[in-house]
Formats: structure tokens, sequence, C-alpha cells
């Protein structure tokens, strides 16, 4: 139910400042739920892991295809990671920062440098003049038609679906995150982070490669961590790229406006909503980061007027993959054919 400063607090739903004091009612976790979101996340996940060993080891191979439900309780592990990078998950630090880490050698995600690459995401995004770090590349017009011929198939390759959510997951959770790219003179805690996660990824990999056979632990956890990856990317990809996103430069770019019409609010099923812990409700997550997983479709239910806002379906979110470039004149994201046929 709405409080009274709720009810006196007459926004529109275009009018991005003034939910920030409205959704900071929502910031407070509760622990005990926290706590329970997280055993129906690892508790699944373990289980489906065993039963794919088990198809393995017996010979029961059509009992792989419980990858695909291990793979999703993988995704709702990274999602509650996010929540605790944020802070936003038990809302105290050490409990927050110590789960994130133990999570990151699951999805193989070092946390203390991904959080930080994720800080300046939600910093800047939206903003033309930070791109480069915790974003999809996406290129202007005319940035692109500035490139050579080379470096315009590069970008092609890059953008295209084959390369962006199959050789994308692998290039990225099993070798770009095994060192701190982007962060290299940021200090020592990237390298921490980084070669901490490492270290207990190996220690992991070999023991249960020494309990079930290095054959049967690839056959099983290699797929699981490269089908989450590819929803992981799918899901992050989304909910910036598409049409009528906000893209601006200085001095024009604001926080509350990028983060409230630059992020999408993407319509799923019950179910996909609760393994994909609700990320799909992302400008209210942009808007107020501090918001727990669990309570964003609390917001919505208090405040419908926010689930118009940036509103993708599943189908429509299909189509915009092929939308590549920042149009800075149309304000949009369009595809490379219609690039060419402003020319």
């Amino acid at each position: 139910m709405k409080t009274s400063l709720q009810k006196d607090s007459p926004v529109t739903s275009s009018d991005a400042r003034p939910w920030l004091k409205i959704l900071s009612q929502y910031r407070k976790p509760h622990r005990g739920r926290s706590a329970f979101e997280l055993a129906v996340t690892v508790v699944p996940f373990a289980i489906f892991w065993t039963l794919c060993w088990a198809a393995v080891h017996y010979g029961y191979w059509w009992g792989l295809i419980l990858i695909i439900p291990a793979a999703g309780f993988l995704l709702r592990l990274f999602m509650i990671q996010h929540d605790c990078g944020h802070g936003s998950f038990f809302a105290h630090r050490h409990t927050d920062d110590w789960t994130g880490r133990v999570i990151g050698v699951l999805t193989l995600t070092p946390y203390d440098y991904w959080r930080r690459s994720h800080a300046i995401h939600h910093a800047s995004a939206g903003n033309l003049d930070e791109r480069g770090i915790g974003d999809i590349t996406t290129l202007t017009v005319a940035e692109y038609r500035a490139l050579s011929r080379w470096g315009r198939i590069g970008y092609r390759l890059y953008r295209h679906p084959a390369i962006m959510f199959g050789v994308g997951p692998v290039w990225l959770f099993f070798f770009k995150q095994r060192l701190p790219f982007g962060m290299m003179r940021s200090g020592a805690e990237p390298w921490v982070s980084t070669m901490a996660t490492n270290l207990g990824i190996a220690v992991c990999t070999i023991f249960l490669m020494w309990l079930i056979g290095v054959g049967p632990f690839l056959l099983i956890h290699l797929p699981i961590v490269t089908l989450a990856g590819a929803a992981g990317i799918w899901l992050f990809y989304v909910q910036h790229q598409f049409e009528e996103t906000h893209w601006s430069s200085a001095p024009e770019w604001q926080f509350h406006e990028a983060a409230l019409h630059g992020s999408s609010h993407y319509i799923l099923p019950g179910f996909l909503r609760w393994i994909t812990g609700n990320i799909g409700i992302h400008h209210v997550h942009h808007l107020s980061s501090k918001v727990p997983c669990y309570r964003l479709p609390q917001v919505l239910k208090d405040y419908p007027e926010l689930g118009d806002i940036g509103r993708i379906t599943i189908m429509e979110s299909l189509r915009c993959v092929k939308l590549v470039l920042w149009d800075e004149n149309r304000k949009r994201l369009i595809s490379f054919r219609e690039a060419r046929a402003q020319v």
C-alpha cells in the first residue's frame, strides 16, 4: 500500500527525479527473505548439477536436458551476486561482499572487479561521452562511417548475434574475466579480486574433476556456464539496446533521465521474471539500484504508471538485435540497412 508521502507526491511517469524519493522507501531488504532467496537458488542449482552427473554416470544421456534448468539457476545466482554488488541484497557490506565473492567462483565472475566496472556502467549509462566500460560497444552513425573498411567489418562481426550471444559468453566468462581488463592500472583490488576468484575456480574445478572425472565435469559444467552466460548477455543487451532508448552527450545527459528512459522494462512470464531476479524491471533498477530484486515487482504494483516506460515484449526484443547504431539526429538506434539508406 502506498504511504501518505507517496500519495502526496504527484509525479508523472516521465518526471524522473521525484521518483528517487518514492523509491527510497523500497530500498530496505528483509534479510530473512534474502537468505530464503539465496537458499532456493543454491539448492536447486546443486540438485540439477548432481542429476546431470548422475545422468552421465549411469548412461541416461537424455538426463542432460537438466543442464538447461541448472543454467537457469546459475543465472539467478549471478543476479543475486549482482544485487550484492549494489549492496542491496542483505544491505550489510560484509555479508553482501562475501556472498558475492563466493558466488563469483560459481559464475566465473570476479566480484570486486565486476562490481567496480558495473558501478561505472550505472553512473554513465546512456552517456555518449562515457562509453567503454561495462557496456555493449555501440557506435554512432558518424563514428561507424569514419571507420576503415576493416574497422566496419570488425564492428559488424562484433554485433552479429552469433558472435554476441555465441562466442561472446565463452570469451567473457572463460577468458576475459580471468584478468582485470580495463582496470589493469586501477590499483590492487581488481587484481586481488580476479586472482582470488581464479584460485577458487581452480580449487573447485580440480576437486570436482578428481571426484567425478575430467570428461563428465567438462561435459556438464561448460554448457551450464555457457548457457547461463548467453542468457545473461542477452538480458543485459536488450535492457539497453532497444529502439527508443535514451542516449545523449554532456551537458544534456542527466543521470535520472538516462536511468528511467535508457533502460527497458522487459515483459517476461512469471517464472522467467523470477529466475532472472526481476532484472527485466531494469528502468526502476537503474533509477534506484539499492532496491532489492524481490521488491521491484512491488514498485510496479504500487505505481503501475512505471510499467509503461520502456516496455518491451519478448517478440519486440528479438527485433532489437538488428539495432546496432545510434542515430544522433533521430535520437534512436537504427540498423545497418537504415544507415545505408541515409547516404
